[in-house]
């Protein structure tokens, strides 16, 4: 028996009758020879981590449009702390850890520069829209490469179910991808209330005077609220979900969020100039495909479909690089 062998059998003795276990996969698009060491779902996990998507989510805006502060978060600060609480609850609920972590660590790979700001330009200028779960499906499917003329990840079934379902109405098939689902909003949530506070557009008072009695006053605690009431109305369930009073004073939060940081004026002020950013690169790309690199237009699609891979890919930075070089006049230089 193998390392790999062993930890399937490991799976079978300790993880929950709801959890996915690794021997039970639908597997992969195209068949592989099985690792000796890694189960299915940390392989897939493993190729996550090691794709230059995942790399780039550290230049992506997560709220704050490139912040000059150290501490604000990026969209791959954002994932890990996705990551780290839902594997806390899967590790509690004796679900998947594995599994838990690959979808969770995959599940932002297709974001835009911009954050939303751009996800929405690109949906309005794209006659098929644009959703950011969609791409990150895109991604690790065909444009991500693990060898040289092998297109894609070849990821196994539930991973990349997870990736596409954790936002939407669609429910992830297993437990593992439901539990990222309900952990990306409990992140996000608590994350950008920090920060929104840091950058001067919240102060903890403004905050919903219930919400943060019932949720607790700093951001580690509402945290542990939320995480502890999720393991305790999912244990031994077929699904997951909180009570029904943490949901509504959660809930209640969030839109507190969109109404007074998400849509707010102040930290949205520069959006209006990345949506014209974006624009202008899509209108360029699409009247210069031969300027988009061969390995974005060497994937299933048309035209539309590889400039928003292209631009999709590009960090803040890159995007604004881009930009200057195409539109932005350089001095004269003798």
């Amino acid at each position: 028996m193998n390392i790999r062998e062993y930890r399937e059998k490991l799976e079978e003795k300790i993880l929950s009758k709801n959890a996915k276990l690794s021997c039970e996969s639908k597997g992969r698009e195209k068949n592989e020879k099985k690792c000796d060491i890694r189960t299915e779902f940390q392989r897939d996990r493993d190729r996550i981590i090691h794709s230059k998507a995942f790399r780039r989510l550290k230049h992506k805006t997560q709220v704050f449009l490139s912040p000059e502060g150290d501490h604000y978060r990026t969209r791959l600060t954002h994932t890990l702390e996705v990551s780290q609480i839902s594997r806390t609850i899967s590790r509690a609920l004796q679900l998947n850890e594995d599994l838990t972590e690959a979808i969770s660590l995959g599940h932002d790979l297709g974001h835009t520069p911009f954050g939303h700001t751009g996800e929405h330009m690109l949906n309005k200028l794209n006659k098929k829209g644009f959703n950011h779960n969609e791409q990150s499906l895109r991604i690790v499917t065909f444009l991500e490469r693990r060898k040289e003329k092998e297109k894609g990840l070849n990821l196994t079934y539930e991973v990349r179910d997870g990736i596409l379902n954790h936002t939407g109405e669609k429910i992830p098939v297993t437990l593992e991808g439901q539990l990222v689902k309900i952990c990306d909003r409990v992140a996000y949530i608590n994350h950008d209330i920090d920060d929104s506070i840091r950058g001067n557009i919240l102060n903890i008072r403004d905050l919903p005077k219930d919400s943060i009695k019932e949720l607790g006053e700093t951001h580690g605690n509402r945290i542990n609220t939320m995480i502890k009431d999720i393991i305790i109305n999912s244990k031994d369930n077929n699904y997951i979900t909180m009570s029904e009073e943490i949901k509504y004073y959660t809930d209640k939060l969030r839109r507190f969020m969109f109404e007074n940081v998400y849509y707010n004026k102040k930290a949205k002020r520069e959006d209006g100039k990345a949506e014209y950013l974006v624009e202008q690169l899509y209108n360029y790309y699409i009247n210069h495909i031969d300027k988009i690199p061969f390995e974005f237009r060497d994937n299933p699609g048309d035209i539309d479909d590889f400039v928003c891979d292209y631009i999709a890919g590009m960090t803040d930075r890159y995007a604004l690089k881009k930009f200057n070089n195409i539109f932005v006049p350089s001095p004269w230089e003798e």
